[in-house]
């Protein structure tokens, strides 16, 4: 795995560790808040990768931050995407014969 996904990883952790002590949360807690294990949230707070995605959805559903999962590569935002794009239109359009054009 790379190591910048590894850091990644492991700070979501992190994040999702202290959003879950500063709510006053005990893993078994989240846990069954979840819908997970108590070895599920372990996992999820040391960073493990191999952990499925739909429970550190969960977890955000928990926290009230579904929404920044929701938003991570929102297309309206996505300014490389938008760019390359951007960068293939074509410098004019023209009408095929016996089209006027319009739509």
């Amino acid at each position: 795995m790379p190591l910048p996904v590894q850091r990644a990883m492991h700070k979501l952790g992190a994040d999702i560790s202290l959003a879950r002590r500063r709510r006053h949360f005990t893993q078994a807690s989240l846990a069954e808040r979840m819908g997970a294990s108590l070895s599920t949230v372990r996992r999820i707070e040391k960073g493990d990768a191999r952990v499925p995605i739909h429970f550190i959805a969960r977890a955000l559903h928990v926290f009230g931050e579904i929404q920044a999962l929701e938003n991570l590569l929102d297309s309206a935002h996505d300014d490389i995407g938008l760019t390359l794009m951007d960068a293939r239109l074509p410098k004019r359009v023209r009408t095929k014969p016996g089209t006027s054009g319009a739509l």
